[in-house]
């Protein structure tokens, strides 16, 4: 019997960290396919030319009706060996309650929360021992934030999401470690938020970091089965500030910083 298909599956891989994770791991993991799902499917194609692993595009819609299905019965059909899953799929929008729409908010929830989730329960049952789970969580889930109340609870979840599950794998040697980068400047997110006019919104990002350092840091760090990397100087700093500062405080500071 042959052995089964070594393949990487990383979310959110059209363009930003999610793109610059499947880069990083084609250069830095001995694979037969690595896998990449996002929307868009032209930008996917481009990483072929980009990876001298195969790369299959797998254009779909996380939280369209059906989408995770077709993931689960392609996972049943071809029975691979899942060495390394990044769920980097997500987005968010900076404003107040009253700036960002229902639709929006209910939106965030469902990319960055639910379909982590099941993205994650749908391919565990392939991953054995010395796998890893990378979940793209933020620095902003170690405190509340306003103007990202949404996007930043949507992340506090799944740090708190990765850090249980990896209490529960430790039988089985798959390691889950939740990333938590600060502003990452070559992004689409930064540019989304520039655009919005709501009063009161974020408009500098300081220090902001790139996707080539967060996601080489990041992993690293899963290689050294790290529960959360922190991969830069300010989200370093956040996390260990968050430990012994109460969060109203914090939440008071951050009102003066994003008026910078």
């Amino acid at each position: 019997m042959s052995a089964a298909r070594k393949v990487a599956i990383v979310t959110g891989a059209s363009s930003g960290l999610g793109r610059e994770f499947a880069l990083q791991i084609d250069r830095g993991e001995a694979l037969d396919e690595l896998w990449v799902i996002a929307r868009r499917k032209e930008r996917l194609s481009e990483l072929r030319a980009l990876c001298k692993t195969p790369v299959r595009p797998l254009p779909m819609d996380l939280v369209a009706e059906g989408s995770l299905d077709a993931l689960s019965e392609l996972l049943e059909r071809e029975r691979p060996s899942v060495r390394l899953l990044v769920c980097a799929a997500g987005f968010g929008k900076i404003g107040s309650y009253a700036d960002v729409r229902r639709e929006e908010a209910a939106r965030m929830i469902e990319l960055n929360c639910r379909a982590a989730v099941e993205t994650t329960l749908r391919v565990l049952p392939y991953m054995e021992r010395g796998a890893r789970i990378l979940e793209i969580s933020s620095t902003s889930a170690f405190q509340p934030f306003q103007q990202l109340s949404v996007y930043a609870a949507s992340k506090a979840f799944l740090l708190r999401y990765s850090r249980a599950l990896r209490w529960e794998l430790f039988p089985r040697g798959v390691h889950v470690t939740a990333v938590c980068p600060y502003w990452i400047k070559d992004t689409e997110f930064i540019p989304e938020a520039q655009r919005t006019k709501a009063p009161g919104a974020v408009r500098s990002f300081p220090f902001a970091s790139r996707a080539e350092t967060v996601a080489r840091r990041a992993l690293r760090d899963s290689a050294h089965n790290f529960a959360v990397s922190t991969p830069g100087p300010v989200c370093t700093l956040h996390r260990l500030i968050a430990k012994v500062i109460p969060g109203g405080l914090l939440q008071l500071g951050w009102e003066g910083l994003r008026r910078i």
